[in-house]
């Protein structure tokens, strides 16, 4: 055989190699965000109990595919508004527990007693924070030495020690969901949001090496990673084909569940996150040139949260 046949092997082996990649990922996005509209695995399946970080709109979807659920919040009434909601919707159980996660480690112990007895089946931590409305540097970020500690306690801590307190009873019931949110901002370095990125992929990180941990006990740990939510920490931003209303986006997010352990939640986000890495390559992304001009941009006005928060309303209510 010639050298230009050999390498004629070789070019030709290479391509069938990347054409059966690109289908056999192709045939993934099609189960996950399509076929998993039709083909939904049983939620109840992994136990009795849900326990959600955060008041959002996991806890309806959640309800009203047949669990009981925990809600966690640091306010009272909108525990017990939303916990009153979904007995009278769903009729579903609800328990709550009043905690504030950026208090750090102290919580814990208190929120252990209260889940003592429960067959939690599924985990969801979602909670977090952000601490500026606009890009900026490390720095410039306001009540520095408070607001470290609170996003670390609140986007970092709380995921590990959530997971501590329920994936024993997990694994002696050989069966378990954990779903930890993440964000676009966590699968690429995303200068001016230097904090918020790192937790980000703190969470991706950790769920990944849980779930190869685990997945031979009966565990699944699934990261989600969303691009634009529309919710109170984006300010209720307005809906429309780019940024996915909260309800919306946790029915598209469960459906996932069982098809994949790393998902973007829905198909818009999932396009979205591949042409922010093709068009936005990492050199690029942390130039000096997009890096100024981020610095530009205008912080949300409290005008623009209350027409935002307006339209949120009406999504909600078409949900």
């Amino acid at each position: 055989m010639s050298l230009t046949d050999m390498l004629a092997a070789v070019g030709g082996f290479t391509l069938v190699f990347y054409l059966l990649k690109l289908a056999w990922r192709c045939w993934c996005g099609f189960r996950e965000y399509v076929l998993s509209e039709h083909w939904q695995v049983d939620l109840r399946t992994y136990g009795q109990w849900a326990d959600k970080t955060c008041l959002s709109a996991f806890y309806f979807k959640l309800a009203q595919r047949g669990l009981n659920v925990i809600l966690v919040s640091r306010s009272e009434d909108k525990l017990r508004m939303v916990a009153k909601e979904i007995e009278n919707e769903y009729g579903r159980k609800t328990r709550t527990i009043q905690v504030d996660f950026t208090e750090g480690h102290s919580i814990y112990p208190a929120i252990a007693k209260e889940l003592e007895g429960l067959e939690i089946g599924i985990l969801v931590n979602n909670v977090g924070m952000i601490y500026t409305d606009s890009f900026a540097c490390f720095l410039e970020t306001p009540d520095a030495e408070q607001k470290i500690t609170q996003v670390i306690n609140c986007n970092v801590l709380s995921v590990p020690q959530m997971t501590r307190l329920v994936l024993p009873d997990m694994i002696e019931r050989g069966t378990g969901l954990i779903i930890n949110i993440s964000s676009a901002v966590g699968v690429r370095p995303q200068p001016l949001l230097a904090l918020y990125s790192a937790t980000k992929i703190f969470v991706k990180y950790f769920s990944q090496c849980l779930h190869a941990e685990y997945k031979s006990k009966g565990i699944s740990v699934q990261c989600v990673v969303p691009v634009l939510v529309s919710t109170n920490m984006t300010h209720n931003m307005e809906v429309n084909r780019f940024v996915k209303s909260a309800p919306e986006f946790a029915r598209e997010a469960l459906n996932t569940v069982g098809h994949s352990s790393y998902t973007s939640g829905c198909l818009s986000h999932a396009l979205q996150n591949v042409a922010l890495t093709v068009l936005f390559p990492d050199w690029f992304r942390m130039s000096t040139f997009l890096i100024r001009n981020l610095k530009k941009l205008p912080k949300m006005g409290k005008s623009d949260r209350r027409v935002c928060k307006e339209n949120q309303r009406v999504s909600e209510k078409e949900e």
